[in-house]
Formats: C-alpha cells, sequence, structure tokens
C-alpha cells in the first residue's frame, strides 16, 4: 500500500471528525515531503539508513531512506501503530 492510499484513507477519516480537517491532514503530509525533499538529512535516523519524521498536530510518523538522488518513503504510519512495519518494507 502506497503513502498516498494509506493518507488518503485518514484524509477522509478527518474530514469525517471535522469538515476541512482532512484537507489541512493532507496540507501537513505535503509540507512534511517538501521538507524532506529539500534536506531529508536532517531527520534523525532511527534504524540502520531509516529516517523518522514527525508530523506536526497529527500523531503520524514517516518514515524513510535517503540516498544521493531521491528520498523513498517507507511507510506512513499512525503513531501508535509498530513502528517495526518500515523494517519490513526496508528489508532491514
Amino acid at each position: 500500500m502506497s503513502p498516498n492510499v494509506i493518507s488518503k484513507k485518514a484524509e477522509d477519516w478527518y474530514n469525517g471528525q471535522q469538515s476541512g480537517l482532512g484537507t489541512e491532514f493532507r496540507d501537513t503530509i505535503d509540507d512534511l515531503l517538501g521538507r524532506l525533499a529539500e534536506n531529508p538529512r536532517i531527520y534523525p535516523r532511527v534504524y540502520g539508513e531509516v529516517h523518522r519524521a514527525v508530523l506536526r498536530r497529527f500523531p503520524y510518523v514517516v518514515y524513510f531512506l535517503v540516498d544521493d538522488f531521491e528520498v523513498v518513503v517507507l511507510a506512513v504510519l499512525h503513531s501508535r501503530r509498530d513502528p517495526r512495519i518500515h523494517r519490513e518494507r526496508s528489508g532491514a
């Protein structure tokens, strides 16, 4: 499942809770992904080469890898989910 599918489900859920909240959630993810593209190495490594970025206001975490040419998002997870899921996706 891609991060877009995961965040779309969360976006729909937040919109069901309060009108416009899902859009704010989506904008928060988009802003974070923009910051990742600009300077991904400012976010801490949490396991091997896997980095973690925490969303502001929403209880979600983005796990990703960085190489010389791209940022690869492994998982966008609710903070209550098992963080080891990103290890399965990275092959670690």
